[in-house]
């Protein structure tokens, strides 16, 4: 993305930089938290010439081209925590058929499987929202932004909220790498960053809701 006009989201063109183009490198990779398996680098641009040719979509499309791409990756993303809060909470319940403490199975304990039930409850409204949110972007409903964003916020706050739960149900075996837990606090931590942070979700779904800002 470059800008190429008037100041503002209309003066911004998209471009498709090609490897191997002069001025253009990337940095090294970032150590992050989570997601290690997913290489993060910067990408450099020192005095890049772009052609003509290379531009996609018209002058001052850019920001427009963006945008487009949110709403499915903003599903994406849940979809992902979904998947990842589910696996935290099945460790979990095998985790309590194994484990006792004073001589009874922790899932024994009706407060830690009111826990359980709590968190299972909290996927699957998660699960339900996010496929009405896939529904209506299929579909080209014009609520697809808005209910987009719900989804993300919901998804992926219930995706950490459930593997942090699990984490905490292992005790302190949840916080070796042994047990897997841990890794999954620590990749889904981000999915409430990326594709446009949670604290946005909430603006985008009061502007949409309200029609106001």
């Amino acid at each position: 993305m470059a800008r190429t006009g008037q100041d503002g989201s209309r003066g911004i063109s998209a471009f498709i930089l090609e490897k191997g183009m002069e001025g253009l490198s990337f940095g090294p990779n970032e150590q992050k938290m989570g997601w290690r398996a997913q290489p993060t680098r910067q990408v450099i641009m020192e005095n890049v010439r772009v052609p003509k040719e290379n531009l996609l979509g018209e002058p001052g499309q850019g920001f427009k081209i963006a945008m487009s791409g949110l709403d499915g990756g903003r599903l994406n993303i849940g979809a992902c925590s979904l998947g990842g809060g589910q696996s935290a909470l099945e460790k979990a319940i095998d985790y309590m058929g194994e484990r006792q403490a004073f001589g009874t199975e922790l899932s024994a304990f009706q407060a830690l499987r009111f826990e359980v039930a709590e968190m299972q409850t909290k996927l699957e409204a998660a699960r339900s929202l996010l496929w009405r949110a896939a529904n209506a972007y299929d579909a080209g409903d014009p609520n697809t932004s808005l209910l987009s964003a719900m989804a993300k916020l919901t998804a992926t706050d219930s995706g950490f909220d459930v593997a942090n739960r699990a984490l905490q149900l292992h005790g302190g075996y949840g916080y070796l790498t042994e047990y897997g837990i841990e890794k999954l606090v620590r990749d889904l931590r981000v999915h409430q960053i990326l594709e446009g942070t949670n604290e946005i979700m909430r603006v985008i779904i009061s502007r949409k809701s309200t029609g106001v800002g």
